[in-house]
């Protein structure tokens, strides 16, 4: 409909999709990296301390000696593009525009650091979106990702006089699409070693074990996710769980631990990481450097990492797949 001459001027109605993925310094050096962790490690659903005893600690010892540690570790996988994490997901949404086309407005955003999940709403309102589907980019549901994705969102919309209509992404972690888009990954990597790996290890991120008698389905969704994709490869499909912080007793087994007694026993290894939509510090660093080294200085002889998802064909066909599925009704 025509709208009065007088009538002020607004964006025509469009559709958007917000992918938010957790987070990047702005650069690889101390004090982005001390901003960028302020934030994260004050998220009381990442740190479930209470704040009078955690925030102390925080401020402390690990935003003095932690920074530099971690920035030297993101100097070693930071690209002309920035950080891998975020110049990744900038793609996967520049592909995934491409595929919609004018009728979606696709953006993205960091839930720790930028571009923030705040502004990124305003961005797509401002273009016209009154309905915006929220991608929490995490396949096995967390409160420290997912939920914390969802009171960003809340958080802000509690800001805004006029508020659009919104729908969040489930954890898709044994979705069909999921599983196959893993299974073509996994093959193609398998397919470009010079071995044939005696086992393939899935490294999940870890979680303080006492989440799990929480009542968080974290654990028993990536088990499910390893176990799904074992019977599509036809090949067994080890568990662990990384980067393991603080003295509490986290998720086992541990990967770096695990990829210790594995160089021990003579046996190689092909280690994934299929709760990352993207390449980032943990898989980059952490265990294609990190854990090759951990391997190699036990002893280990053929190691090898394979890449996440990515903004390679087969994950953007679940990406697009999974958005196309929530917006019925939509679209």
């Amino acid at each position: 409909m025509t709208p009065p001459t007088d009538h002020p001027q607004v964006a025509a109605p469009r559709i958007g999709v917000l992918l938010v993925n957790l987070g990047t310094p702005d650069a690889p050096n101390a004090p982005s990296v001390r901003r960028y962790l302020a934030e994260f490690l004050s998220d009381r659903r990442v740190v479930e301390i209470p704040q009078l005893l955690w925030q102390p600690i925080l401020r402390g010892i690990i935003l003095t000696t932690r920074p530099k540690k971690s920035a030297h570790a993101y100097a070693q996988v930071w690209t002309d593009e920035g950080s891998p994490l975020a110049a990744i997901t900038r793609k996967q949404s520049e592909t995934l525009q491409a595929a919609f086309g004018a009728t979606v407005q696709v953006a993205y955003a960091m839930r720790y650091g930028k571009p923030a999940i705040g502004p990124a709403i305003d961005a797509l309102t401002a273009a016209g979106c009154r309905r915006i589907l929220v991608a929490p980019l995490y396949p096995q549901y967390c409160a420290a990702t997912t939920a914390t994705v969802v009171d960003a969102v809340g958080r802000h919309l509690q800001t805004l006089r006029w508020q659009p209509a919104i729908r969040f992404l489930p954890p898709y972690h044994d979705d069909g699409a999921y599983l196959r888009a893993l299974t073509d990954s996994v093959k193609s990597g398998l397919a470009a070693l010079d071995f044939d790996p005696d086992v393939l290890l899935a490294s999940f991120h870890g979680m303080p074990e006492r989440t799990l008698h929480l009542g968080d389905p974290y654990h028993c969704q990536c088990r499910k996710t390893a176990r799904l994709l074992s019977d599509a490869l036809s090949r067994p499909v080890e568990v662990a769980f990384q980067s393991r912080f603080g003295r509490a007793k986290w998720l086992e087994p541990a990967t770096d631990t695990r990829l210790e007694s594995l160089a021990s026993e003579g046996k190689s290894v092909a280690i994934f990481a299929p709760g990352f939509a993207a390449d980032c510090l943990e898989t980059l660093e952490e265990l294609a450097i990190r854990g090759k080294q951990q391997y190699e200085a036990t002893g280990g002889r053929r190691f090898a990492y394979l890449p996440c998802l990515n903004a390679d064909a087969p994950g953007m066909a679940m990406l697009e797949a999974l958005v196309r599925r929530e917006l019925a009704g939509w679209l």
